[in-house]
């Protein structure tokens, strides 16, 4: 046999032989939330569903391509809830609720879980996507958190174009406010010590405080990353802030552990560290995503009367969507599969 020939079957029956390798792509996924609160099956008209139902597919699906194209976990979450923010189906941008004097004020954060950097905006009146602005504050500034009218300014700064604040009013949201206020008055007459400050911790239990946006990302690299944007709580008064611009509260992404973003009641979301508090319990008590936010949304924060839910994800991708009220406008994708989108626990 000549030397090539025995070379060559050398070579074919080493390769015959060797165990083949097969390299598994890196698992990816992306959760989305449109808000947490009384949705009711009764008042929720077909025609209304297939319309939330296709929002939450567009924004799912536009956040799945980045991470399916090996885009980064971020720019998968800011692609998402852009789409949720230029709707006025969800409290967010163009569909933000009014303050008890009739504005508009919007709050975003976001967070990366590979560098633990993160930017959050509170306040603000005239930008179009909050979520672009609170991502800015992340990579343009030395600064974690900037409000109001500072916030604005350093929009302009980096190039941002301010829009009237007409750009984000509605009918629906309108009634709403004319609803909110006669409940409040109601509230407030009715207060036989004559407090005002226990009327309005009465209004507090109306549902007029959920419907904050948010997405969380696990990318192809492993890096995770979540997002929140809200319009606050209807007639807001005093310059209220919530949970959702609160790093720990209402957002959270460290990378190895998990990613969350938190729709509900704010005050109670911040006083409990919720986000925080679901990635505590995964990385230092070893528990799954699915287990550590079932025990914050459904035992701690339920017990102590916080109402609301989250989004979450880990580390392999596996994601968990808890809430306690009636319903939250959600949705899932992993990769290779096809997007899930649900209202109610039973979809």
């Amino acid at each position: 046999m000549k030397k090539t020939n025995y070379l060559a079957l050398i070579s074919l029956l080493s390769s015959l032989a060797a165990p083949s390798v097969v390299v598994a792509e890196q698992p990816f996924s992306i959760a989305i939330h449109g808000g947490a609160g009384t949705i009711s099956k009764a008042k929720l008209t077909l025609e209304q569903q297939n319309a939330y139902r296709a929002k939450l597919t567009q924004a799912i699906d536009a956040g799945y391509k980045v991470l399916e194209k090996g885009g980064d976990s971020l720019s998968a979450v800011t692609a998402a809830i852009n789409i949720l923010e230029n709707s006025p189906l969800f409290n967010a941008g163009l569909g933000a609720v009014y303050t008890f004097d009739g504005a508009h004020e919007m709050d975003a954060s976001i967070m990366d879980g590979n560098s633990m950097n993160a930017g959050a905006v509170a306040g603000v009146k005239h930008i179009k996507n909050p979520i672009d602005l609170a991502r800015a504050v992340m990579d343009k500034s030395p600064h974690v958190m900037l409000s109001g009218g500072g916030a604005e300014e350093f929009a302009l700064t980096q190039n941002f174009s301010l829009v009237p604040v007409t750009h984000f009013d509605t009918d629906s949201r309108y009634q709403q406010l004319l609803d909110a206020k006669a409940k409040i008055k109601a509230a407030e007459q009715g207060d036989t010590a004559g407090l005002e400050q226990q009327a309005s911790l009465n209004y507090m239990d109306l549902d007029y405080k959920f419907g904050t946006v948010g997405a969380v990302a696990l990318d192809k690299h492993g890096n995770l990353a979540a997002g929140t944007s809200t319009g606050g709580m209807t007639a807001k008064r005093f310059g209220r802030i919530g949970d959702s611009p609160v790093i720990g509260a209402g957002t959270y992404a460290e990378n190895g552990v998990c990613a969350v973003s938190a729709t509900g009641h704010g005050e109670y979301f911040i006083r409990y560290h919720v986000a925080g508090d679901i990635c505590a319990k995964v990385k230092y008590q070893q528990k799954s995503i699915v287990q550590a936010a079932d025990e914050v949304i459904n035992q701690r924060l339920i017990t102590a009367g916080g109402t609301g839910g989250v989004i979450a994800i880990d580390q392999r991708g596996n994601i968990a969507t808890p809430f306690n009220t009636e319903g939250m406008y959600r949705a899932t994708r992993k990769s290779g599969e096809e997007a899930q989108v649900m209202i109610w626990q039973d979809n």
